[in-house]
């Protein structure tokens, strides 16, 4: 059975991503409104209806803008860590809010969602990956550094979104401030282009067959350069770039060719298959 993955959205304006079968959906964050959401997800063909949990990485705002409406409107459980709830003002009831551990499998159907840990400037920051069968896909951004965990998890999957968040030179040229030049590229911040892509060719699996470039700064990357940088080295893998403003077609996991699909009103785009 494949997976179907998309990025709802990916930036500083707002971060969503849709894992799911033909049966369940996970969502990882809710940073845009509800409505967008809907909106976009409803031109991929995808259905609110499969979605069975929101599983959110940290309180940043560009991660649980929507949250609370996305889960009160279709009741939805929410996974987050305690760190993470103690920094959200989140109008959710208590019984639609579920503890999130490190390194805990939480089973969604079909679907395993394991969280760790990662740095980050936040209260409780956690990544995940997400498996069923023999398939696994992860998702990697706002991250300070890579660590062993990042890419321990990292070489499993067979397909990732994973933070390209700005370009060495553009960030220090730029107008930022110096301090948040420093956040950003601290260890605590995010990921450059370039550790990006260090972590891409030295830690991927044979089986990777796509990467989402994710997370993009919109003063500090742009995204034909680093579209560019990665398809010089991306071999057998499709390199695809999560935008700020609009949803990534849907790829399936685990499907040879490009196929039409009940789970959709449109064709779903497949790509290399594994």
């Amino acid at each position: 059975m494949p997976l179907f993955i998309s990025s709802i959205a990916s930036g500083s304006n707002g971060n969503c991503y849709y894992i799911g079968n033909e049966c369940e959906a996970i969502l990882v964050d809710a940073g845009i409104s509800c409505r967008e959401t809907e909106k976009r997800m409803t031109r991929l063909g995808l259905s609110m209806k499969r979605v069975k949990a929101i599983f959110v990485s940290h309180e940043h705002s560009d991660h649980i803008k929507g949250l609370s409406v996305l889960a009160n409107k279709y009741q939805l459980p929410v996974f987050l860590t305690e760190g993470t709830r103690r920094s959200c003002k989140l109008a959710i009831p208590e019984r639609l809010l579920h503890p999130l551990a490190d390194l805990e499998a939480i089973r969604i159907g079909e679907l395993v969602v394991t969280s760790f840990r990662k740095f980050h400037d936040a209260a409780d920051p956690h990544s995940f990956i997400i498996q069923q069968g023999e398939h696994t896909v992860g998702v990697f951004t706002d991250i300070g550094r890579v660590c062993e965990r990042v890419t321990d998890f990292f070489r499993r999957c067979d397909a990732a979104f994973l933070e390209t968040n700005y370009d060495e030179d553009m960030l220090m040229r730029g107008r930022y401030p110096f301090f948040l030049k420093n956040r950003i590229r601290g260890g605590l911040g995010h990921l450059s282009n370039t550790e990006a892509l260090e972590l891409f060719l030295n830690h991927r699996s044979d089986r990777l067959n796509h990467i989402f470039l994710s997370h993009l700064s919109r003063d500090n990357n742009d995204p034909e350069l680093v579209a560019g940088l990665f398809d010089g080295h991306r071999g057998d893998t499709e390199v695809i770039v999560a935008g700020r403003y609009a949803e990534t077609p849907v790829y399936g996991v685990g499907a040879p060719t490009i196929i039409p699909y009940s789970l959709f009103t449109q064709t779903v785009a497949v790509g290399h298959g594994s």
